[in-house]
This record gives structure tokens, sequence and C-alpha cells, in this order.
């Protein structure tokens, strides 16, 4: 099946009980059985639900993943994922990450004995470098946020599997359509389901996908055990935007190209970067990894900081606001927003700059939205 065709119906048979079309939210905590222990493969949803399962095998399928679990948060999605390490276990992390994931390694985890090191992980060899007998896991983002910087994936795995690293890789930004890490050699994909595969700012989730049955089993054990599920509503939405991922997605992409390339054309201007100009250092190893260039982009306007934040808040279509990949447009300012959990002198050895702003673009007019930057940056 196409990707297109997987999104609208693996997992999402007629319902059973009454040939509905589309899955019931399954509203409900527990479940009859006929006898003790006697059920029909439903006890309790915390542990399992209907709606939560069809969503899980859909995910799944368009990662051509054989496990899939999901979470109430991409947050909950890493730190489930997290928890296949014990104390002790060390973690090398590509260096541009989301804020909210270098808050849960840094302030977190460490205080449970798990150790890591951050390395620029568009150098397969910074990440060989970094491993030692301790390394357990290897983290990437690819497009990483916010700087837009990618992995070479394959690259990176040949650099693990020899040692027994597992690799795994945050795919939110590229989304299943665009990008499957695990048929590039990774071992674990995880996503916010709350970004693009949503794609309408209205609910919360996280999703996990692997081939490695053992994997998926201790992953699974830590969904149950600790419990950052999602409720049904979040997944019936989550279904219902997925069910229209391949059409957003090209339509991400080509508002997104049409804008950076507006931006690089401006001399007020310093920087984009957005892996489909072919300025970006990476934009071949974009075409070969990549089925498209995503709807994501970052660029440094001239003018300082205060500057930027002056567009960021002059902006009429684009959104000030967290998060991204709703079908609306959205500006963010990262080194106040998204990234201001990371330390001010971290961020800007990174190359996250006051300067930096982000743009989320969405399905509106692209002649709009170019419009309302050009407004703002006058």
């Amino acid at each position: 099946m196409d990707f297109a065709t997987k999104a609208i119906h693996v997992g999402q048979d007629a319902d059973p009980a009454t040939g509905a079309t589309i899955v019931p939210i399954y509203q409900t905590t527990t479940y009859t059985q006929a006898a003790p222990g006697e059920h029909r493969g439903f006890d309790y949803s915390r542990s399992i639900n209907p709606t939560r399962l069809a969503l899980e095998r859909c995910l799944a399928s368009l990662e051509n993943a054989a496990y899939g679990l999901c979470f109430a948060s991409g947050m909950a999605a890493t730190a489930a994922t997290l928890n296949l390490l014990a104390a002790g276990d060390h973690v090398v992390v590509g260096d541009d990450l989301y804020g909210g994931t270098f808050r849960l390694f840094d302030k977190v985890l460490t205080r449970y004995g798990l150790r890591f090191t951050y390395v620029d992980a568009a150098d397969p060899q910074a990440v060989a470098a970094a491993l030692t007998e301790a390394t357990k896991l290897v983290w990437l983002e690819t497009p990483t946020n916010p700087l837009m910087k990618l992995s070479d994936i394959a690259a990176v795995a040949a650099v693990c599997k020899p040692r027994g690293v597992r690799l795994a890789v945050d795919n939110t930004f590229a989304t299943p359509f665009l990008q499957n890490p695990l048929d590039l050699g990774a071992d674990l994909v995880v996503h916010s389901t709350t970004k693009y595969i949503g794609g309408h700012s209205d609910a919360l989730g996280g999703f996990v996908a692997t081939n490695d049955e053992g994997l998926y089993q201790t992953i699974k054990f830590h969904q149950n055990s600790v419990g950052g599920v999602p409720g049904p509503f979040d997944c019936f939405l989550t279904l219902r935007g997925v069910k229209t991922l391949a059409l957003r997605m090209r339509e991400h992409e080509r508002n997104a190209r049409a804008v950076a390339a507006f931006l690089e054309g401006r001399a007020d201007v310093e920087r984009v970067y957005y892996p489909g100009l072919p300025s970006h250092p990476q934009h071949e190893l974009a075409k070969r990894q990549m089925r498209g260039f995503g709807g994501m982009l970052s660029f440094v306007p001239s003018g300082g900081a205060g500057r930027a934040q002056a567009i960021a808040s002059a902006t009429r279509i684009f959104s000030l606001a967290e998060s991204l990949g709703g079908v609306e447009s959205l500006i963010c300012h990262p080194a106040s927003m998204t990234h201001a959990s990371i330390p001010k002198e971290v961020r800007e050895a990174r190359g996250v700059s006051d300067a930096l702003l982000r743009l989320s673009v969405g399905i509106e007019s692209a002649t709009d939205l170019i419009t309302d930057l050009e407004h703002a940056l006058s």
C-alpha cells in the first residue's frame, strides 16, 4: 500500500460492533470480563485501548515498523525511550535539539545516573569519537530544531551497530511522509504527534516505533507501568489528522520553499536555514535521505535580537506561538520560547542566537504568507 492509503486504512477497519467506518472514541477505563482473566484483549485503558491501538497500528505502518506505541506527548515518548537505559549508561546526543529534550536529559535524567555527551552529529566521526564502553544510545534529531542541520542516519547507524549501540531518531520535523529512519538503520523512531502527524494543533501525543521486539516489549512495559498514555479522544483526533498527512506535507513544503527563497533573496536577512535551498550545506544529503524538505525553516534577520523580536511581534498571519506542524503558520523566537531552557552560553555556542527566528510554514496561500513576512520585515 502507498503511504496515503495506509494513513487512511491501516488499523482502521469498520467497527465490528456497529459497522462504524471511523474508529470510535472508546471513552472507557475498564472492560467487562466473561470470567476472571478472560477478556477480549482489553482489560484496562492505561494498558490498552481500542482507539489507541488503531492509532499505534496506523503510525507503525507509516514508519515501516513492526511495532508502535503511543504516548501522551512527545516528551512522554522520549522519556519512555530513555527508560531503556540504567544508571551509569552513557548517551551521545546531537547538540542542536529541542529545548524540552535538553531539559529532560540535563535536568531530570542526570539525577538518575545517566550521562550525556553533546556532539555535532552532522559529522558521523564526531559521533564515533564520543562513544565509550558505557554508551548505550545515540539520540539524533534530523532535521534539527531549530538550525535545520541533518545527520546522515545510515552513516551514524554504521558507526553504532558494530558496537552494539542503539540509534534513536526524533523524526518529528521530517515526518514519516518524508523520511523513514528505520529503513536507514535506526533502531527507534520517536515523534511528537502533536506536530505534523496530528496537524491541527488540537491534540497532544507522542509515538515510538521499532522493528526490534525486545525494545518494543521493554518500552511497552514502561508505557503501562509509568502510565504516560494518551486519552482516546486525543488518539481519535490524531487518527483524523494523519489521514491528510500526505496532502498537508506537500503543501507545507511547497509554501516553505517559496518562503525560504523569498527570505534568502532579501538584503536584510543574514542567513536562512532550510535544507531545500541549494545553499544549505547538507542539501545533497537531504535530497538523498529524505523525500522532500518539509515545512520548517529558520532565519536570522540583520539588526540583531531587537529587530528579530520586533519582526516576531509584527506578523499578522504567522502567529507568535510555540509548537509547530499545524495547518496554520507560526513564528517563534527560540531563545526566549522553545529553547529558553538551554543556558544562554550553551545556546549561543551551538549557533542558536537571540536573533534567530523559526517558522512553521502552514498551508495558507504562499502569496499571503510572503506578504505578511514582507510587512513584518519592513
